[in-house]
């Protein structure tokens, strides 16, 4: 079966699979910090605030690369820059427990060169997407690939836990990253770039078509889109970071148990996502206006995600934390069909770089947010006081959404 692009269903259907295994490996490798933190605090000392600074700093490595990324991905294609960025993050993450042995400064820098290898896989994926999928199947496109986005944190999570009981949390880090590796080599052979970035006539655009920062950045709806993407990440990251040592420290979960527990809600998110893409898509068939949905599903999932955080600490048991953390990422996993697909609304020849700019923002909060969460917890001895601040970024996320934000074209 051909489409207009000239390219076969199944090739394109493929792509988007591989950039969803993309994905499902870079949180392997992001996400294994985030359980083995816990013995590492417990045997090097760490204060809350040192731990917030080994978890934040991927993001400063992480946010810094994202536009570069998105200028190389759409410059050169993105087979080639995220085979080398696979390989690179895989390495990486193998020499993580050496890192840690060695020096928390070379930890330190282990993290932060990881951050710049992962920062190339969405706007790698954004590339491919505008290169090979025609406008009617981007939302459900958009809304595996970020899915992908809890489901390697579910696995990381639960397959963490049980790796540092039976081996030594070493062996997480070293499992991960010769996950990467082979995936690595599945890319390289699997993957090409496709006919070129495509406009919504599915005409083909050449690579070294002139990028309109001008034009772009004086949109209000692109702003909104850049804020969008820092808020929803904010809930995001802080609670990606610190699920496992908030339930270590609030109920005395041993750390099989945290690993489980704080899985549950990812497993939510990842399934929600997909449901909302679907709908989404859904409705735009029903000829309900790209715009309507956008602002229903972004506003709606981070004001139902901001509901549930508010009431997280009000939880009497690790049972009741857990159900009210899954609300609040299964109300988040509905921005999913909100603000994620909407580069591809606003701007589909230039996706990779709009990416790299919202990504950057969207990356901020796991630098800042993640940070503020350890300084907090610090000041108040608990995580109250965090929660209560992710749920104010929700909802002021979902103001300037419902302000600001289009479904139309715009560059």
């Amino acid at each position: 079966m051909s489409d207009r692009f000239g390219q076969s269903s199944g090739k394109r259907h493929w792509i988007v699979v591989l950039c969803f295994l993309g994905v499902l490996v870079c949180y392997l490798d992001r996400v294994s910090i985030s359980v083995a933190v816990v013995p590492l605090q417990a045997e090097f000392g760490w204060s809350a605030t040192r731990t917030g600074a080994v978890l934040a700093v991927f993001f400063l490595g992480y946010l810094s690369c994202q536009i570069p990324a998105g200028w190389a991905a759409k410059r050169f294609g993105p087979r080639g820059l995220l085979t080398i960025a696979l390989v690179l993050w895989s390495v990486l993450t193998i020499a993580t427990p050496w890192a840690a042995g060695f020096s928390f400064a070379a930890l330190i820098a282990i993290r932060i060169l990881l951050g710049m290898g992962e920062a190339a896989m969405f706007p790698g994926a954004y590339a491919l997407f505008g290169s090979w999928l025609p406008t009617a199947e981007r939302s459900r496109a958009v809304g595996l690939l970020f899915s992908a986005i809890p489901l390697g944190t579910l696995l990381a999570f639960v397959s963490s836990g049980w790796i540092a009981a039976e081996f030594g949390w070493p062996w997480i880090f070293y499992a991960f990253g010769i996950v990467g590796l082979l995936f690595a080599a599945i890319w390289y052979w699997q993957v090409d770039d496709g006919p070129g970035l495509t406009s919504e006539d599915g005409k083909h655009a050449s690579r070294r078509q002139p990028i309109p920062w001008r034009a772009m950045l004086s949109q209000r709806p692109v702003w909104a889109l850049v804020v969008n993407s820092f808020c929803t990440s904010w809930t995001v990251y802080v609670l990606l970071s610190w699920t496992p040592l908030y339930m270590r420290a609030q109920f005395d979960a041993a750390l099989e148990s945290v690993g489980v527990l704080s899985a549950a809600p990812w497993l939510l998110m990842f399934l929600m996502m997909n449901v909302a893409a679907w709908a989404a898509d859904a409705m735009i068939n029903r000829g309900v206006s790209v715009t309507v949905v956008r602002k229903l599903m972004q506003a709606g999932g981070l004001s139902g995600s901001a509901a549930f955080l508010l009431t997280i600490p009000m939880a009497d048991s690790m049972i009741e934390a857990t159900l009210l953390l899954c609300g609040a990422l299964g109300a988040n996993a509905f921005t999913a069909a909100g603000f994620a697909p909407n580069h591809l609304d606003l701007a589909p020849d230039h996706a990779p770089v709009l990416i790299g700019i919202t990504n950057t923002a969207g990356t901020m909060p796991g630098l800042v947010g993640v940070f503020i969460t350890g300084w907090l917890v610090d000041r108040t001895g608990g995580y109250d006081a965090a929660f209560l601040l992710s749920a104010f970024v929700c909802l002021f996320g979902a103001a300037i959404w419902l302000l600001f934000s289009k479904g139309e074209r715009v560059v």
